[in-house]
């Protein structure tokens, strides 16, 4: 039997999830892209014109530089979700794994690299 304490438990639970992590620790997870610069993740959600699904969701990686001092590029996801609210979008993306953040941000480098002809690492 564990013995972390029930609330131990829900937070641990609640910390795999990128919504979970904003929720238990009130800032965003930070990752090392596979470029090796730190990143942090921002969800973003915008209106769209599109009236079945007027809403888009998709993730920022502001890349900080290597002394931590500031911002000095970021990645993007394509849209990664749609839905009739802001709030729906907001909380799809934030059920997102940890893990599966991680991805998402190694291929938005992966991309980045592509479209501007990197093709080594930085």
């Amino acid at each position: 039997m564990s013995d972390a304490s029930p609330e131990t438990d829900s937070e641990a639970a609640a910390d795999t999830t990128l919504g979970g992590y904003f929720t238990v620790h009130d800032r965003p997870p930070g990752y090392d892209g596979a470029d090796g610069h730190p990143y942090t993740v921002s969800l973003e959600v915008e209106k769209t014109s599109n009236l079945r699904a007027p809403y888009v969701g998709y993730l920022v990686f502001p890349r900080w530089a290597q002394t931590g001092v500031g911002i000095v590029g970021h990645v993007e996801t394509p849209t990664l979700v749609q839905g009739a609210t802001s709030e729906e979008v907001t909380l799809a993306l934030g059920k997102k794994s940890l893990l599966e953040v991680q991805q998402l941000l190694d291929e938005a480098i992966d991309r980045q690299r592509l479209d501007t002809g990197e093709l080594g690492t930085s």
